[in-house]
């Protein structure tokens, strides 16, 4: 993106110019608004294995062959009916008519083709490649008939073109599917706003029916006590895969909603390193299962919700074998197997904890419970990118909580470089004859002996099936559908009854006056530029540089040695190595880091920023689109900060020089003034949340419509976010400025004006105020500094999509090159305020000179 298109949008954030559209929002009728706590970093369920991307565009955008229903079973999507030679070499599918692509291409069998054959070519990053690499080749028998030839029998391949890696694109909008995609569903991407929402429309060409709804939102909302608040509010009407499980009890108390629970993929392990001692003996092993009570881990960190397993495998799906038994709670059992493996003292271990409500929860739990057993547990927590790294990477672990929500995974327990580090020759030739049995009665056989090998070895201590729960708005009719790979049903999607709409109008004329404030802001700039003279301004412009620079070196280097794999996160636990090493050359991190620093600086001289890793774009128009809400975020806290230090400090001031009335509304307002400081901002946003959005409906609970939405909207949902970064920051400035006048009217110049007949009022108004404004400006531009970098938490609070809220996403996903970007752009954007709050002190000082020695 180049300094111009930057520099045009960031106008448009400091004058709020996007405010001017006033677009009404849709009726419940036909809309709905959907939380999900995490967003997909692309929107093509081919190229990277997040499940947040199927959870927005699968099968709602993207379409696959077959359809997996509720248990597994397979259906017909995009093709009406298939047929499997005797050999179970070649599926022959014959396709559905007249279906075509969003953009109008048709599908056909040359598409199946290209699709399949693009998921398993070597450049390609398909998370499913490893299964979908049985496929020999295609063909292409007629327009409408295709046939699957395979290397060898393969019976998972139905289950297998079921899932979201194997959706069908088209060959003219494949390469663009990451940022702009192009299915065959019911529904298109109508806008992706990146950090907050997506939003899908309905597609008017669809070949089936037509869904219910005309439009769907979905808005991430990772914070679980966030997502409450939103649903509360009315601001979201149903959350799948909701994440707070404390909240479900009170949720189904409430007649305003439904709420749905249904086993989901995720086997949720305490996952052991089978290479490291004493983990490598199975009585060890055997041990810990004995010593763990699945139940009191489910209530205590689940609330009673889940399913307890014993083997990797999903209790809904058919050839589920029920082995909670075979490893019953005993602490005595678990003590003798300890003594008999060599460890009659027990031992210590370190179990490394996700950053997840759960694995903390039941981290705390075990530990517990193993202590019972003789087992001393170190927990050390880690973030998710250092547990790619450190965990599946290295194998560098003693053991770990993790929920594996892949279906049909069991394969991984056959990998000899899996990070459970587990190898087993008989378990290996039970997937291999899975792979070559079609008959289904022999399959669920082979399935349940998988199962039994996993568990009578004990590789993992299997605790429970993690639990998807859906909340609805009550009136929201025929969503869930509880499958393997889908958990929500737009195409059949309703409400009972219209909602009341609003509608909100765009500020008339608001542009103009923007401008003219914008343009009044330059011109004071600029006669403060006049005032400081032209020395003083060349040194300042020269030190910002400097600065800058120093600063890109120094983010560089500090996040080259940042552990965790920006293409392993992106990717998944099961990628495929060699669909990482495509990734990792597509992203240029096979580069040496001195080539990368170089080229990214010359970058930034001319205004490119880069590609992001995560959304595939220009990092320049991430950051361009985050600033059009932290910008006018901050200024608005600036501006309720400094409108409420006013009042405070010079109400203070004006009491502390009367006489003992007056001190004690200087005491009383700085006991205010220091309640405001001591009152953390994450606490306030929560409280006001709670009050003004779930209880009174005032406001939204959290959210960013779009300044399309209309300038009162767009306002109205930053006034909570801003009151509580305003608060502390206003306690500060009040102290200061308070101090500062009390200071000032104690000085000859005063007792001068007051000798002229000017009232106390008068005296501090005018003559105080201008001389201690100095310092208070100082402290003002270093709040409007932090306001700007350090607004993270508040942004997350109310799930803002703001600057802070996407340095922290892209840390999370190691996408290095955003976080380079925003924080040397912050880093520069703090320069440039102290240099601007230097000039202001230069045009407020009384002095002649602006108070610089001549």
């Amino acid at each position: 993106m180049a300094w111009p298109t930057i520099l045009k949008h960031l106008i448009r954030s400091v004058v709020l110019l996007a405010a001017l559209a006033g677009a009404p929002l849709a009726a419940a009728r036909d809309s709905v608004t959907l939380g999900l706590q995490l967003e997909p970093p692309g929107l093509d369920p081919t190229a990277e294995a997040s499940a947040a991307i199927p959870a927005v565009v699968f099968p709602t955008v993207f379409e696959g062959l077959v359809h997996l229903g509720v248990g597994g079973t397979v259906a017909p999507l995009l093709a009406t009916d298939w047929t499997v030679a005797p050999d179970g070499l070649t599926y022959t599918f014959h396709l559905r008519p007249g279906v075509r692509f969003q953009d109008g291409a048709d599908f056909d069998a040359e598409t199946v083709k290209f699709s399949l054959e693009r998921a398993i070519a070597p450049a390609s990053t398909n998370p499913q490649k490893v299964a979908l690499s049985h496929i020999d080749h295609v063909e292409v028998v007629d327009a409408l008939t295709a046939a699957i030839h395979l290397k060898a029998p393969y019976g998972s391949l139905l289950q297998v073109l079921g899932w979201p890696a194997a959706v069908m694109v088209s060959p003219a909008s494949a390469a663009g599917n990451v940022t702009h995609p192009v299915g065959t569903g019911p529904y298109a991407v109508a806008a992706w706003q990146r950090g907050n929402a997506v939003t899908l429309a309905r597609n008017p060409a669809y070949w089936g029916p037509a869904p219910h709804l005309a439009s769907v939102t979905y808005r991430f909302i990772a914070d679980p006590a966030a997502a409450t608040a939103a649903l509360k509010a009315g601001d979201i009407q149903g959350f799948p895969a909701f994440p707070a499980p404390e909240a479900i009890t009170a949720l189904k108390a409430d007649p305003r909603f439904t709420v749905d629970v249904a086993p989901s993929e995720g086997e949720t392990l305490l996952a052991l390193n089978n290479k490291r001692p004493p983990f490598d003996n199975v009585l060890v092993r055997r041990a810990l299962s004995h010593a763990i009570d699945r139940q009191a881990v489910i209530q205590g960190a689940m609330f009673g919700y889940g399913a307890a397993i014993g083997s990797h495998y999903p209790p809904q799906n058919p050839g589920y074998v029920d082995l909670t038994g075979l490893y019953p709670h005993d602490v005595a059992k678990a003590k003798a197997l300890l003594a008999e493996a060599g460890y009659p003292h027990g031992f210590t271990a370190t179990l490394r904890v996700l950053p997840l409500p759960y694995a903390r929860r039941a981290a705390e739990i075990i530990a517990a419970q193993l202590a019972e057993a003789g087992v001393t547990v170190v927990l050390e927590d880690v973030e998710w990118a250092t547990w790619i790294s450190q965990v599946y990477g290295r194998h560098d672990y003693d053991m770990t909580i993790v929920a594996h929500v892949e279906p049909m995974d069991y394969d991984i327990y056959g990998r000899d470089d899996y990070y459970f580090g587990y190898s087993n020759p008989a378990y290996k030739a039970l997937l291999a004859t899975l792979d070559a049995t079609v008959d289904e009665n022999r399959r669920l056989a082979v399935l349940g002996d998988i199962q039994r090998t996993l568990a009578r070895d004990a590789v993992n201590v299997f605790l429970f099936e993690y639990p998807y729960f859906g909340v609805w708005d009550a009136r929201l009719r025929d969503i869930w559908l509880p499958t393997p790979v889908q958990l929500v049903d737009l195409a059949t999607a309703r409400f009972d009854q219209t909602g009341p709409g609003a509608a909100t109008g765009g500020l008339s004329g608001a542009g103009g006056v923007a401008w003219l404030l914008g343009l009044a802001a330059a011109g004071a700039a600029i006669l403060a530029a006049i005032k400081a003279g032209p020395r003083y301004v060349a040194g300042r412009l020269a030190v910002l540089l400097l600065t800058a620079l120093a600063a890109s070196l120094a983010i560089f280097l500090v996040l080259q040695v940042i552990p965790g794999d920006p293409a392993r996160v992106m990717m998944g636990m099961s990628a495929d190595p060699a669909a990482l090493a495509a990734l990792r050359h597509q992203m240029g991190l096979d580069l040496p880091a001195p080539q990368r620093y170089l080229a990214w600086l010359a970058g930034l001289a001319r205004g490119d920023f880069g590609l992001s890793y995560t959304y595939r774009v220009d990092v320049g128009t991430l950051m361009a689109e985050r600033l059009a809400v932290t910008l006018p975020l901050t200024l608005y806290a600036v501006a309720l900060s400094t409108g409420l230090a006013v009042v405070l400090g010079v109400t203070a001031a004006l009491g502390a020089v009367r006489g003992r009335t007056g001190r004690m509304v200087d005491s009383l307002l700085n006991g205010i003034a220091q309640l405001l400081i001591a009152v953390p901002n994450f606490w306030a946003g929560t409280v006001l949340a709670l009050v003004f959005a779930a209880g009174l409906h005032w406001f939204a609970a959290g959210g960013f419509p779009g300044w399309d939405a209309g300038f009162w909207p767009a306002l109205k949902s930053l006034t909570l976010p801003a009151v509580a970064l305003a608060a502390p920051q206003a306690g500060i400035l009040a102290r200061v400025l308070r101090g500062e006048l009390v200071d000032q009217m104690g000085q000859d110049y005063i007792r001068t004006a007051r000798a002229k007949g000017l009232s106390l009022r008068q005296a501090l108004l005018r003559h105080a105020l201008p001389n201690a404004a100095v310092p208070a400006l100082t402290i003002l531009g270093m709040q409007f500094s932090f306001l700007l970098a350090g607004g993270v938490i508040i942004e997350n609070v109310f799930f803002l999509p703001g600057l802070g809220r996407l340095v922290f996403q892209a840390v999370a996903q190691r996408d290095l090159i955003v976080v380079q970007g925003v924080t040397v752009s912050l880093v520069f954007a703090v320069v440039i305020v102290t240099f601007l709050v230097d000039l202001a002190n230069a045009a407020v000082d009384p002095r002649p000179t602006g108070g610089r020695r001549p």
